[in-house]
């Protein structure tokens, strides 16, 4: 095309580009998710392993990754929870293979690609991605990493005896207290926000794909007396995230009241900082006790009851605050608590069917439930035989390695699949 624009028309051009792009952005407005000025409301999935998939690499499998991302878009799910990368050596025990953060400041190129051609094709299918920058848990390194690189030892991984969990949790907790881990941290956000997509051209911080930077999976402070410490490296972490971006949202990508020392007052302080721009909580009916895994079927109603419980309760908070809030990872085993995709799925369908409803319900009366992602799909993916951990080579499910392969996925044959393309049918149509 000749230049022919003047330099007065060609900054009125620019100025709308950017303001449609904006208008492309997840946003809160009146206590709710917005996209160009419409409520956004959605019923997605986990995906941790997406980056791994899209990476180029030895563990990379990019067709696998687009056929299951054309599955997820045809069942309405449109909204996906990613894991940025794991952190520390490969082939750690009950860890995620490969690490996109290798040690600090060296990143593993092939990754860093994957997570680019990720969202690219994400963007390309109108999807939109919850990004997570670190880990309480083990088994993608997270806290525990960074405090074996800043000197505090070998981790106590709880898979590997004669370690315990709270053994791990302990040494998990050091976390908010070591300025160097934090500072590491830091360096970490500075440089994945500073990236710019080698697919699309665009800078992360200019990209509507990416809906939220999420401080960490399940930050926890893994003790009373590490609460201050631990409220101290949220707003922190919270304040460095909306300095460095201002287009995309930030949460803390916490539990709830469970990952909060059982403290709403916890909860509801870490979330009520205005640079933190929405609530998540988590729920696990079998890990919480909820559910008798020997008698799934007749105790599945009591852990949905419970489940209502604990949701209202955060609800509450989020009225409050006059923030949405999201339940970002809730999953159940299959009906024999096997693993198999054989294995029917009556009981989970129930669980999921109930949080699907409430979902809808808000979207239709524009309520503070604003979404939830499953945890977690899986797609084609399958275990191996013989085994129930993952080990290098097996295909890549929702339940990361240190769990059994199969415990909590969603896989593309089963029942679970048709539910939530039926619900995401009525999410587009919520007020009807």
């Amino acid at each position: 095309m000749k230049r022919v624009l003047t330099g007065l028309f060609l900054i009125i051009a620019l100025t709308g580009c950017q303001s449609s792009q904006k208008s492309d952005f997840v946003t809160v407005a009146d206590g709710i998710f917005q996209v160009s000025g419409e409520p956004y409301y959605y019923i997605g999935a986990n995906y941790w392993y997406g980056v791994i998939l899209g990476s180029r690499g030895e563990y990379g499998d990019r067709e696998r990754l687009l056929r299951e991302l054309d599955h997820m878009k045809s069942i309405g799910i449109d909204n996906l929870r990613v894991l940025v990368g794991a952190e520390g050596p490969d082939n750690e025990p009950f860890r995620v293979t490969p690490a996109l953060l290798l040690s600090p400041g060296e990143y593993n190129e092939d990754l860093l690609e994957g997570l680019d051609f990720l969202l690219a094709e994400m963007k390309k299918r109108g999807q939109y991605a919850i990004l997570y920058l670190n880990n309480a848990w083990d088994w993608s390194g997270g806290f525990s990493q960074y405090l074996n690189w800043n000197g505090y030892g070998l981790i106590p991984y709880p898979n590997v005896p004669p370690n315990t969990w709270p053994q791990f949790m302990s040494f998990s907790g050091q976390f908010h207290s070591c300025e160097p881990c934090i500072s590491m941290f830091e360096d970490h956000i500075r440089f994945i926000l500073g990236r710019t997509n080698s697919y699309t051209g665009m800078k992360y911080t200019e990209d509507p794909v990416i809906m939220t930077w999420e401080i960490g999976n399940e930050p926890r402070a893994f003790s009373e007396a590490n609460i201050p410490a631990f409220e101290a490296m949220i707003t922190r972490i919270a304040a460095l995230l909306q300095e460095l971006d201002k287009n995309h949202l930030v949460t803390t990508g916490t539990e709830g009241r469970h990952g909060c020392e059982q403290s709403m007052g916890l909860f509801e302080r870490i979330h009520a900082d205005p640079n933190i721009d929405y609530l998540t909580m988590h729920i696990w009916p079998k890990n919480w006790g909820w559910l008798d895994i020997k008698n799934i079927a007749g105790t599945v109603g009591s852990g949905i009851e419970k489940t209502n419980e604990y949701m209202n309760d955060h609800l509450e908070v989020a009225e409050r605050l006059k923030k949405p809030i999201v339940l970002e990872e809730f999953g159940l085993p299959r009906d024999q608590h096997g693993f198999s995709t054989e294995e029917s799925t009556r009981s989970r369908d129930a669980y999921y069917s109930n949080a699907f409803a409430q979902i809808l319900d808000h979207a239709g009366r524009r309520g503070p439930l604003a979404g939830c992602n499953i945890w977690a799909y899986s797609g084609e993916g399958r275990g191996a035989e013989g085994r129930i951990h993952w080990q290098p080579g097996d295909d890549y499910l929702g339940d990361p390695p240190q769990e059994e392969q199969g415990l909590n996925s969603v896989f593309d044959t089963d029942t679970t699949i048709d539910m939530i393309s039926g619900f995401n049918r009525g999410l587009a149509n919520p007020m009807k």
